[in-house]
């Protein structure tokens, strides 16, 4: 067999990551998961481009795994990263992830699931960077609802009155991240019933 002079696997990938951007573009446009859909993305915290927390990166100094169900505020997604802005432990936290940081992306209320390859460096250029960026993007799309990693009932609540409640990011809150405690929370606790 011949050698892949066209990197069909990489080509692949980089398809594949398009569809997790046109799903996260639907997202907004629906302003909100449409259903009983919801997303667990996982991502490199260290890989180049991605705007994670400090206290965060810390705590998961390799990959972290975040779901966008209920609640989620500043949503944005471009041609090669998104942002959003998710609760932990009740604080607001601003993320801005490359989409070939991007580990793994799940939607189990379909049952679909992708899982990319790790990147050969971490260099954005080295691995498809570029290809991606090169993708049109033409619609800067507006902050829409959707779900975090942890929430309370409170602000669920605030949530159902407003329709829309927007977060900002609360860099100041930084060094109240020390009352943070490290709680294990199961997902289903935040289903609806």
């Amino acid at each position: 067999m011949s050698q892949d002079l066209m990197n069909y696997d990489q080509m692949t990938q980089l398809a594949l990551r398009g569809v997790v951007r046109d799903a996260i573009r639907r997202v907004i446009r629906e302003d909100g998961l449409p259903g009983a859909h919801h997303f667990y993305i996982t991502f490199l915290t260290r890989y180049p481009g991605v705007e994670i927390d400090e206290t965060l990166a810390k705590k998961y100094p390799e990959e972290i795994t975040i779901v966008l169900e209920h609640q989620f505020w500043d949503l944005n997604a471009y041609a090669d990263e998104f942002e959003v802005t998710l609760k932990f432990g009740g604080i607001p936290k601003y993320l801005k992830v490359p989409y070939l940081a991007i580990s793994r992306f799940h939607d189990p209320s379909v049952g679909f699931a992708l899982q990319f390859d790790p990147p050969s460096e971490m260099d954005p250029i080295a691995s498809g960077a570029a290809e991606l960026r090169a993708v049109k993007d033409t619609d800067r799309p507006s902050p829409a609802i959707a779900a975090q990693t942890e929430t309370t009932a409170t602000d669920k609540a605030e949530t159902k009155k407003s329709g829309k409640k927007k977060a900002k990011s609360d860099k100041a809150s930084e060094g109240d991240a020390s009352d943070e405690t490290a709680n294990v929370v199961s997902l289903d606790a935040f289903r609806k019933k």
